[in-house]
């Protein structure tokens, strides 16, 4: 996600240009997130900074990789913002701000030698009474030592909230993963259903419809069946009375002596032979 800096934008651009002013005292500013977002809030100001303007980039050892890549996107944003810095540092340690190290970096940036110590006298001299005790400081080393505890405080702090956060998250994301896929499931097994139910109507449209061509083929097996015997009694009465007409013709055409002698051969036929039967006596 982009940087937010319209929420708190009055302010951050009011000790922006207090840093740049050189009429007044404060010659740096501390920007920091509000807690885990990326929202940019004004956390310190004061004096005691360098002679050219640095922007530097923190972030701590202690960061999540996640953050430390959204944070690196917010770099070009802040450097956009915080225009006319003449060297931007990205810095992970206190070693990595080390005064002359910073000064280094400047100086090969804008091509010129600057000494911080010398070039900030002048504007850091003791205004107390002579005899006062007073001791210069820069900014480098009031971010870094003065407010080292709450920042590192903050930080945990902020860390702890980063943690629990994404433990919710990840909970969340767990859960919403494990309801997707009981809906996945519960939707297969309904599809699944679905398909039987289906296979179930078409199988029983199947025998069905089987069922009918089956009837349909015995419908017609019997018809011919049928069909067949009729043409068959129909065929052998003709026959019969053909046979009976060729008899009557053939009864009438015959000699009447040939026709009597054949009925008393068929006489003869159907009457009992006597039996023969010997008697012997003594």
């Amino acid at each position: 996600m982009a940087v937010n800096l319209s929420r708190n934008g009055p302010a951050l651009m009011e000790a922006y240009k207090q840093v740049l002013d050189g009429k007044v005292d404060t010659n740096w500013a501390l920007f920091t997130y509000e807690g885990n977002s990326n929202e940019i809030r004004l956390a310190e100001m004061g004096d005691g900074g360098m002679p050219k303007y640095v922007l530097i980039n923190w972030t701590g050892e202690g960061v999540k990789d996640s953050r430390k890549g959204v944070c690196a996107n917010h770099v070009s944003s802040m450097a956009t913002f915080l225009r006319g810095a003449h060297v931007t540092i990205n810095a992970r340690s206190e070693d990595d701000v080390e005064p002359g190290d910073v000064l280094q970096k400047v100086s090969r940036a804008s091509g010129a030698s600057f000494s911080f110590h010398k070039s900030t006298e002048s504007r850091d001299a003791p205004r107390g009474p002579v005899g006062s005790v007073y001791r210069k400081t820069n900014a480098v080393e009031e971010i870094l030592k003065t407010k080292k505890d709450d920042f590192w405080t903050q930080t945990e702090r902020e860390e702890e909230v980063s943690r629990r956060q994404e433990g919710e998250r990840a909970g969340r994301e767990r859960e919403r993963l494990e309801r997707e896929r009981r809906q996945e499931d519960e939707r297969q097994g309904e599809e699944r259903e679905r398909r039987s139910r289906e296979r179930e109507a078409q199988l029983q449209q199947d025998r069905i419809f089987q069922k009918q061509r089956e009837e349909e083929r015995r419908g017609r097996e019997t018809v011919q069946e049928n069909g067949r015997k009729r043409s068959g009694i129909s065929s052998a009465a003709s026959v019969q009375k053909a046979n009976e007409a060729r008899a009557l013709v053939s009864q009438r055409a015959a000699d009447p002596r040939e026709l009597f002698q054949q009925r008393e051969r068929s006489q003869e036929k159907l009457s009992p032979r006597p039996q023969t039967r010997y008697h012997t006596t003594p």
